[in-house]
């Protein structure tokens, strides 16, 4: 198994597919839904978890269930992990790959997940996981590993599998942060950059692998603790690129990413905000964000989502978050945020995460079982799977004689007080380890007791609750446009706390929220939808379902509706990667009558890298009066393609006469450390420098929409 650290001396500076949304709300749990009964190969999914059944490995599942309160999650999928060429016909602990997949049959399983995780001189910055191939074996890694794996996958009988492989955990984000130059370097990284045999490796695996008409390759990508500074991001997403056009491989070869794997970084953080302010003073200044421009795995994933297709990856590409062991429940869980008396008692008392440090990777002591694997819980993100099997060991606390080749790494001994890439902090590890990849019935306990959501039944946290929330009530349509619904309802109640709400359309979940309102995106025009909402608790349970209501979604016509408004755009800045964003905006009443202007918002829709403190905006001159113009920029919660932000433009007074336009309205904004944009992406851009309808712009009348299309 591998070692998910970072080089935490390293890394300072100075959309989800449309397709995958629609597919993606056939399931809300990786369990539930009906299978194919032949054995023929479909056409690749954008998202290889919608309508999926996943495997459930019975080797784990059988070790899970053998320990006290085990059976609460030994049903769950995890990966199956190939980490030696004898793992591929079996060992005398664990079936072959073969083997797995004809049980996978017999479940009636139809997706089965795989770590691809055997690379010359594998690991090279952690002695737990290091393999069996030397740093110059790419020929036995290629014909005695990967070519073993493709041809048992090519057989006709698992042509009905869709096949997930996890592509090396731990390589390539060590070739950004380890191979030279840094306090964390080795001469193993350096020696694995230099021969370039990770980034051959990573894509022939790739190339081989993707060639098959039913796998799903997703590379590993770390996690924000390791690759989620400036100067490791953009790097990050180039290397990335790099083994994804080598040895035969293409971008076409890549589903998409995963982060978090085998590792413990929260999935969200929601007491503690990158953009958060103590007393005027960031809280990236703090010791625990150290700068990082992310503190949680989901913002990462989608900022480097972003960094990805600026790369060339398809704009679709999709993420996976390992949330296996990232739960951080029991009595130590922060219920709000840290005191504000500085950066650091802020972040430390309302972080969920509770490593020592966010460097620390080696069976963490109080970690818990995280968010159970689920299919597209967010925008961008294909699912939330358990890519580390819960119990299977990350390495062993004292040296342990073995044929695996699997070494010591202090970072397991708890009483080692650490090195350059854990800030020289006391490692968090659990006593009494065994190797990586072992069964480690203690960890395995205290993941129970600390899950959150909290697990019912299984002695660690469930608390017997078996009350559900109430009924969300009041269930309203709000605005409809050609492609997306919006909702709100009244609040649930529960015995102990109501986590969360799942939106069901025509009977199907389609998302989740936290707030009592959801924008369900990418629909088609001129259809009629119904919609019921359903509330949940900590402990899983949930309500029965609202009322129904039905909504309508627009002709996809664009036009101005019966006011006559239009927005026009031009492009006041050819930048695409500078501090600013420059629109230039007209209002046209094309209508009969005037329209009263303080009745009317604009919105630009940008997407803002998840980088900043906040927002600034600016009014640089108006026909009307910058006086008159009102401007603010607004989070979208869920993020659509082309935009987690938009930049609304209102005005305190005046009057549209019929046949008349607004004049130019010259906006600027700027993020609040005035760190750079990438508009590359952004749903409104467009390149234009003279006047010209825009229907991504949109224009409002007391909130209803009456120009252009949303994302």
């Amino acid at each position: 198994m591998p070692s998910r650290r970072p080089d935490s001396t390293v890394r300072r500076s100075g959309s989800k597919r449309t397709a995958a949304l629609a597919v993606g709300a056939l399931l809300g749990a990786l369990s539930v839904t009906a299978l194919p009964t032949t054995a023929t190969a479909a056409a690749k999914l954008d998202n290889p978890y919608a309508g999926a059944k996943a495997y459930v490995n019975p080797d784990w599942s059988a070790k899970a269930a053998a320990e006290p309160g085990g059976s609460a999650i030994s049903n769950q999928p995890t990966f199956v992990w190939l980490d030696r060429m004898a793992a591929i016909q079996g060992t005398a602990d664990a079936r072959g790959l073969k083997a797995h997949l004809d049980a996978a049959k017999a479940q009636g399983a139809n997706l089965v997940q795989l770590v691809i995780y055997d690379l010359p001189g594998r690991d090279c910055a952690a002695l737990a996981s290091n393999g069996e191939l030397g740093p110059d074996d790419l020929a036995t890694y290629q014909s005695s590993y990967i070519d073993p794996i493709a041809t048992i996958l090519a057989d006709p009988a698992y042509a009905s599998l869709r096949i997930v492989n996890l592509i090396e955990p731990d390589s390539l984000p060590n070739l950004v942060t380890n191979a030279g130059g840094t306090a964390g370097s080795t001469t193993q990284c350096a020696t694995m950059k230099a021969n370039g045999n990770y980034e051959k490796g990573v894509g022939y695996a790739l190339h081989k692998l993707g060639a098959l008409p039913n796998t799903y390759n997703y590379i590993d990508a770390g996690h924000h603790g390791w690759l989620g500074w400036d100067s490791n991001l953009t790097p990050a997403a180039q290397e990335f690129k790099k083994a994804a056009t080598t040895n035969g491989a293409t971008v076409s070869d890549v589903t998409g990413f995963i982060v978090n794997t085998a590792n413990y970084s929260a999935t969200k953080e929601p007491y503690v905000k990158v953009t958060d302010t103590v007393n005027g003073q960031t809280v990236r200044q703090s010791k625990w964000i150290d700068w990082n421009q992310y503190d949680d795995e989901s913002s990462y994933a989608q900022g480097l989502r972003t960094a990805l297709v600026a790369q060339g990856f398809d704009s679709g590409i999709g993420m996976l978050i390992d949330t296996s062991r990232n739960g951080w429940g029991g009595s130590a869980r922060p219920t709000g945020p840290g005191p504000t008396t500085s950066v650091d008692a802020y972040v430390d008392g309302g972080r969920i995460d509770r490593r020592i440090h966010a460097g620390n990777w080696c069976n963490q002591s109080g970690a818990g079982i995280g968010e159970r694997p689920t299919t597209a819980p967010d925008t961008g993100i294909d699912a939330y799977v358990w890519a580390k099997p819960p119990g299977e060991s990350d390495g062993a606390s004292q040296a342990v004689a073995n044929d695996e080749g699997k070494g010591f790494d202090q970072m397991c001994d708890p009483t080692y007080t650490g090195n350059a890439r854990n800030g020289n902090n006391l490692t968090g590890a659990l006593p009494n380890s065994p190797l990586a990849g072992h069964w480690f019935s203690a960890q395995f306990r205290q993941l129970l007791a600390n899950a959150n959501p909290p697990l019912s039944g299984s002695g660690g946290g469930g608390g017997g609750d078996t009350q559900a929330p109430t009924v969300p009530g009041g269930l309203t349509v709000g605005t409809t446009t050609s492609s997306s619904v919006s909702l709100s309802w009244s609040a649930s109640t529960d015995d102990t706390a109501v986590t969360g709400y799942d939106v069901y359309r025509d009977g199907t979940k389609v998302g989740s929220a936290t707030t009592t309102s959801y924008t369900d995106s990418g629909l088609s025009a001129s259809t009629t939808y119904k919609y019921t909402v359903k509330a949940k608790d900590a402990a899983g349970n949930v309500s029965a379902s609202s009322t129904e209501v039905s909504a309508t979604t627009k002709a996809s016509s664009g036009g101005g509706g019966s006011t006559g408004l239009k927005a026009q755009y031009k492009n006041n800045d050819s930048s695409t990667g500078d501090n600013q964003v420059k629109p230039g905006l007209k209002l046209v009443n094309g209508g009969t009558g005037a329209v009263d202007l303080s009745k009317v918002t604009v919105r630009y829709w940008f997407t803002g890298e998840s980088t900043s403190a906040g927002y600034q905006t600016f009014c640089d001159w108006a026909q009307l009066g910058c006086s008159t113009v009102k401007t603010s920029v607004s989070a979208v919660s869920p993020s659509r393609t082309g935009a987690d932000h938009y930049l609304e433009v209102g005005f305190t007074s005046g009057s549209l006469a019929a046949g008349a336009d607004s004049g130019e309205l010259q906006l600027r904004m700027a993020k609040a450390d005035w760190s750079n944009f990438n508009e590359s992406d952004d749903y409104s851009r467009g390149a234009n420098t003279a006047y010209a309808d825009a229907t991504k712009v949109t224009v409002y009348v007391s909130g209803a929409l009456v120009w252009g299309t949303e994302p």
